[in-house]
């Protein structure tokens, strides 16, 4: 019987079983922010202890970084306070750093891959949910806490349970105007923010095969939204050539070995799963959540959902988002007016995310809808580069966007990009809990960067392929 990814990454990274019946896990990588790393740092202070390998360790400031005036100091003396102790534990323990001031500050979970770190067959953490990013390249993945931060950063490993392995297929083809957004939105959809919880998901079928990296990263990157651990792709050509020639990827006299280590970790033809799952993309339609969970959405044409088509253990929870979000059973998604649009994130904020949106904006008139306040955040300067070079910067600030600096930006409520009030926005981001985007009552419409540009110019929820004349092939 063969083995998936998962099994034999797992079994060539583990050092020893605990007593506790865990494993002793190999991090192969660790990446590091300002949030979740200062009390690990403290940790290792207060009982004399070093970084056992710190070339295994790379940090950058993302969750507090202002995008709109990133000089020093920042206005908030608190998000000035973490970047300082960022810089400074960096430099006392040898950690490699990421900063503004050198142009390489990001994204954490678009840095690590920019930069050739995120290798097939790796294991990698992060403080950080999203971490599972990075299964993209066929690596496993793991977001993990604090306390945890401190165990790697002391000795490279971590205590983890095995998990089980969910195969999940998407086949066929996506229509015109369907992203991978839509995908990873409909899969949690239909197995649900729990359905995940103690799996790896192992993505596989013809739609992510023929996706490129950086739409398997916005898959991968809410295999936690799912519940599951950590989800992967397969490495193929098309990860092999994205890492090839980056900075850190294998140089030229160790890449044949390389590929050989990477091709040996993919799963087996004949490997065995716990669950395998199969959808159709031809069936997928552009996603967008009504809800306070991801897993509360629907397709572009479709109606708020009554109650009583959920199980009776869910319909309290339903209930709750129909209050929080003063919607109500039977309404169109299609319409609901919005205040905010937002495009980038770990999520969506890659070259690639822009370059749709100003394929269908470019030299066609489209504006802003005057009472919309519609944000470009690139994943990291160096994707901010890139978009100058290519002018998107010109083309987005001249259809009404504000073009801002590298950051997480209105994904999360850690930086000065925050909704006000009742505020409705339309996010290319991975969650719309009550209060991510900054404000208690503030309410958030996920969806795919193509249909944030539609619904930030039509100034309400709209469907892009009508907007923008998306046709069939």
């Amino acid at each position: 019987m063969g083995k998936s990814l998962y099994e034999k990454v797992f079994e060539r990274h583990t050092v020893r079983r605990l007593p506790s019946g865990q494993y002793q896990l190999l991090m192969g990588l660790q990446l590091i922010h300002e949030v979740t790393s200062p009390q690990a740092f403290s940790m290792l202070r207060e009982r004399g202890w070093k970084v056992m390998f710190p070339g295994r360790n790379f940090a950058t400031v993302d969750h507090i970084i202002p995008t709109d005036n990133q000089a020093r100091p920042y206005a908030d003396a608190i998000a000035n306070e973490m970047l300082v102790t960022l810089e400074r534990n960096c430099a006392e323990f040898g950690i490699n750093y990421f900063g503004v001031a050198e142009g390489e500050q990001g994204v954490v979970h678009i840095i690590g891959p920019e930069k050739g770190l995120t290798q097939p067959g790796m294991t990698m953490c992060c403080g950080d949910s999203h971490t599972a990013t990075h299964g993209a390249f066929g690596a496993l993945a793991f977001g993990i806490g604090t306390s945890q931060v401190r165990d790697v950063l002391a000795t490279q490993t971590l205590a983890m349970g095995k998990l089980k392995v969910r195969r999940i297929e998407v086949n066929g083809r996506l229509r015109p105007g369907v992203y991978a957004k839509d995908v990873i939105l409909h899969i949690i959809q239909k197995l649900g923010v729990k359905g995940g919880v103690g799996y790896a998901y192992d993505y596989a079928g013809d739609v992510i095969e023929r996706m490129s990296m950086e739409e398997r990263m916005t898959v991968c990157n809410m295999s936690i939204e799912g519940g599951a651990r950590c989800g992967y792709v397969n490495p193929d050509s098309v990860t092999y050539n994205y890492i090839k020639g980056r900075e850190y990827a294998p140089p030229p006299g160790a890449w044949a070995s390389a590929i050989k280590y990477w091709e040996s970790v993919k799963s087996d033809p004949d490997a065995s799963y716990d669950d395998i799952v199969k959808f159709d993309g031809n069936e997928i339609e552009p996603i967008v959540t009504w809800g306070i969970t991801p897993g509360q959405s629907l397709s572009i044409n479709g109606v708020i959902p009554a109650a009583e088509q959920f199980p009776a253990s869910e319909r309290s929870n339903i209930e709750e988002a129909y209050e929080y979000m003063s919607f109500a059973p039977g309404q169109p998604i299609k319409g609901i007016n919005i205040d905010v649009a937002f495009i980038g994130s770990c999520t969506n904020g890659r070259i690639s995310d822009f370059e749709e949106v100003v394929k269908h904006i470019s030299g066609r008139g489209f504006k802003v809808s005057p009472h919309v306040t519609a944000l470009i955040v690139p994943g990291s300067m160096a994707v901010k580069e890139e978009m100058i070079r290519r002018g998107y910067d010109k083309i987005f600030r001249e259809a009404g966007f504000e073009f801002r600096e590298a950051g997480c930006s209105l994904c999360l409520a850690m930086n000065p990009d925050k909704l006000k009030g009742r505020q409705i926005s339309a996010s290319s981001s991975n969650r719309n809990f009550k209060g991510r985007q900054g404000s208690p009552a503030g309410r958030t419409l996920l969806m795919s960067p193509v249909m944030v540009a539609a619904a930030a110019i039509a100034g309400q929820v709209a469907d892009a392929r009508e907007l923008f004349g998306i046709k069939e092939n």
